[in-house]
C-alpha cells in the first residue's frame, strides 16, 4: 500500500489542531454541545489514530446547560511549551442575530476561550482560566524568543458592521497564565471573507499566517499570509487559497478548510483540515466535517502549496515516511461494565452525568434515567456514539416498562433538537406503544407515528438500518429471530448540517445511540443490555 483514504477521522470531528511531540502525534477536534469536550486522538504513523482522551470533564472546565445547538466548545488549538500541553478553546454561549425591517441589526453572540494545561495527554487537565470573549478560534503562538501569543477571530456584534473583523494577537504570560499588553488586529483577511480559525508558525524569519475563510460549507477554504512581523503587515499567499475544494458538491473530499499545520521529523509539512463527504444522491453530509490529511511543500518562492500545486483536497494522499504503527481494533460493542461507560459514547451539555445514566445500578446495563424531552439543552438523557459510514446499522436491547404516554425510551438518530428520528416505546391507551417521532427542518415539524399497536411485555430489540439517504426501523422480541421491519422508507438526509431550519447554526454531525425521557419528572430507568453499531465501508 503506497497511498491512504480521507478522511482519518470520520464522522463529526471539525476543526483539526494537529501537534508532534517527539514521536507522538494529537489531533484536538471540536465537540460543540456534547460532554465531555474536546476529542484528542493519538497517532504514531499519521495514519492510524486512536482517541487518546477528552480533556474537559468537570463542571468546574464545563458546563454547557443552556447552550444552543452547535454552540458549545469549538475550534480548540493544541500547544507544547515549556514541558507542558497548552490547551485552548471557546465555549460558545449564545448564539443570536436580529433584523430590522429586512436589514441587519445587532449580532449578539457570547463566545468565551479559555485555557487549560497538563503535563501529560492523558491529564490531569487543569481548571481552565477564562481569557477573553472577544471573538472565536482561539489558537496559541509559542515564539523562539520564549514569548506566547494568543490569536482569535475578533467578532463585531454592530448592525451593518463586518460580523468577521480580522485576527487579533494579544501577549501571555506564561507565568500567570494572563493576557498582557494591548490585543492588536494583525490581519483582515481577504476577500473570501468570514476570516477566522487562525494558526502562526515562524520559518525561514517569516510569520505564516494560516486563516480558514469563505464559510464553513461549499466555499470553505484554508488561505495564508506572511510578514517579518508578527504584528504585519501581512503579504497575501500569491494563489490566496492554499487548500479548498471551491463550491464542489460532489466527490469524495468536499467543503475543505480551516487547517493546521505540522512538521514530522523528516521535515515534511502536512496539512490536517476540515472536510465534508456529501452524499451522491443528495449534496447533504450526513457525517457532518470530518477531519483529512495531506503533505504539502514549500516552494522556491518560500510559499506552502498542495504537492500537485492545485491547492486541491486529496482523497488518497501518499503514505507518510513513518513504519505503520495500527492500534488495536476497538470493539463493535463494548461492554456496559462498572469500569465506566464506555469512550465511544458521549452525551449532551451536563457535566453531571449520574444525573442521566448509570452503569452500576444494573450491572452489565446502561440505565438511562428519563429526564427532560428530545431536543431540551439542559437535562437530556440520550448517550449515543458518532455516525462513521454512509451506510451502517445499529441495534440494542431495551427493558422499559413506562407507566403513562409522558414516558419513553429507544433507539435515535439525532444531529439536534430540530434534526432527528427516533423509535421509542411508550404506553397509551393502557398499552405499551411503538412509536416513531421525526423532527425534520424540512418541514418545520416534529411528527409522531404510531407503528405498532401495541408491543409484548419483555425485552425489545430495536434496530436502525440506513442506506446513504434511506433510514429504516425494526423490532422484535428479545427472544425472537426475524425483525418487523417498519414499512416507512424515512429520510436519513436531514441529519445534516445542510439540512436546516433559517437562521440556526448546524455545524456538527449524526449520532445515534439510546434515549429516555420522563416529562412527569420522575425520572422512570430504561434499561439497555448492549449496543451494536456495524458500519459499512465505503469502496
Amino acid at each position: 500500500m503506497t497511498h491512504f483514504r480521507n478522511p482519518v477521522l470520520p464522522g463529526f470531528n471539525p476543526d483539526p489542531s494537529i501537534l508532534r511531540v517527539g514521536d507522538d502525534l494529537y489531533i484536538a477536534t471540536s465537540t460543540f454541545e456534547w460532554f465531555p469536550g474536546v476529542q484528542i486522538h493519538h497517532s504514531r504513523d499519521l495514519v492510524n489514530w486512536r482517541l487518546a482522551t477528552r480533556p474537559l470533564t468537570r463542571a468546574s472546565q464545563l458546563d454547557m446547560r443552556g447552550d444552543p445547538d452547535s454552540c458549545g466548545v469549538w475550534a480548540p488549538d493544541l500547544s507544547h511549551a515549556d514541558g507542558h500541553f497548552w490547551l485552548v478553546y471557546t465555549d460558545v454561549k449564545r448564539y443570536g442575530q436580529t433584523t430590522v425591517n429586512g436589514a441587519s441589526g445587532a449580532s449578539l453572540r457570547d463566545f468565551h476561550n479559555y485555557l487549560v494545561t497538563a503535563d501529560s495527554i492523558d491529564g490531569p487537565w487543569s481548571d481552565p482560566v477564562l481569557l477573553n470573549s472577544s471573538g472565536f478560534d482561539p489558537a496559541l503562538f509559542h515564539d523562539d524568543d520564549g514569548r506566547s501569543w494568543l490569536l482569535n477571530m475578533l467578532w463585531d456584534h454592530r448592525p451593518n458592521h463586518p460580523r468577521f473583523a480580522g485576527i487579533i494577537a494579544q501577549e501571555l504570560d506564561r507565568a500567570t497564565l494572563r493576557l498582557i499588553g494591548d490585543r492588536r488586529t494583525i490581519f483582515h483577511g481577504t476577500a473570501l471573507g468570514f476570516t477566522e480559525g487562525p494558526h502562526l508558525y515562524k520559518r525561514d524569519g517569516w510569520y505564516h499566517l494560516l486563516v480558514a475563510e469563505g464559510g464553513t460549507g461549499w466555499d470553505h477554504a484554508v488561505t495564508m499570509a506572511r510578514s517579518r512581523s508578527l504584528f504585519g503587515p501581512y503579504e497575501v499567499h500569491p494563489d490566496v487559497a492554499v487548500l479548498t475544494a471551491a463550491g464542489r458538491r460532489t466527490g469524495e473530499v468536499t467543503r475543505a478548510g480551516h487547517g493546521d499545520l505540522v512538521e514530522l521529523a523528516d521535515g515534511t509539512t502536512w496539512i490536517a483540515y476540515l472536510c465534508g463527504r456529501p452524499l451522491d444522491v443528495r449534496a447533504r453530509c450526513v457525517l457532518g466535517r470530518e477531519t483529512a490529511l495531506q503533505p504539502m511543500m514549500w516552494g522556491a518562492d518560500g510559499w506552502l502549496r498542495t504537492l500537485s500545486g492545485d491547492a486541491a483536497p486529496d482523497p488518497t494522499p501518499p503514505l507518510p515516511g513513518l513504519p505503520p504503527a495500527p492500534w488495536p481494533a476497538e470493539p463493535a460493542s463494548p461492554p456496559f461494565t462498572a469500569d465506566g461507560l464506555p469512550p465511544v459514547y458521549q452525551w449532551l451539555r451536563t457535566p453531571d452525568p449520574d444525573a442521566l445514566f448509570s452503569v452500576t445500578a444494573r450491572p452489565g446495563f446502561l440505565r438511562l434515567y428519563g429526564r427532560e424531552t428530545v431536543g431540551s439543552q439542559f437535562t437530556q438523557a440520550l448517550v449515543a456514539r458518532r455516525q462513521e459510514h454512509l451506510s451502517y446499522t445499529a441495534t440494542t436491547r431495551l427493558e422499559f416498562d413506562p407507566e403513562h404516554f409522558q414516558q419513553s425510551a429507544g433507539l435515535i438518530c439525532y444531529y439536534n433538537s430540530t434534526k432527528f428520528h427516533y423509535l421509542h416505546i411508550t404506553r397509551d391507551v393502557g398499552a405499551r406503544q411503538l412509536q416513531v417521532m421525526t423532527a425534520s427542518p424540512d418541514d418545520g415539524r416534529c411528527t409522531i407515528t404510531p407503528a405498532v399497536a401495541s408491543v409484548p411485555d419483555g425485552a425489545i430489540d430495536l434496530r436502525v438500518s440506513v442506506n446513504l439517504d434511506q433510514l429504516r426501523f425494526a423490532w422484535r422480541s428479545a427472544d425472537a429471530t426475524d425483525w418487523n421491519w417498519l414499512p416507512d422508507v424515512r429520510d436519513a438526509s436531514i441529519l445534516s448540517d445542510e439540512a436546516s431550519l433559517p437562521g440556526l447554526p448546524n455545524f456538527t454531525g449524526t449520532f445515534v445511540g439510546m434515549a429516555a425521557q420522563d416529562m412527569a419528572g420522575t425520572a422512570r430507568p430504561a434499561d439497555f443490555a448492549f449496543f451494536h453499531y456495524d458500519g459499512k465501508d465505503e469502496t
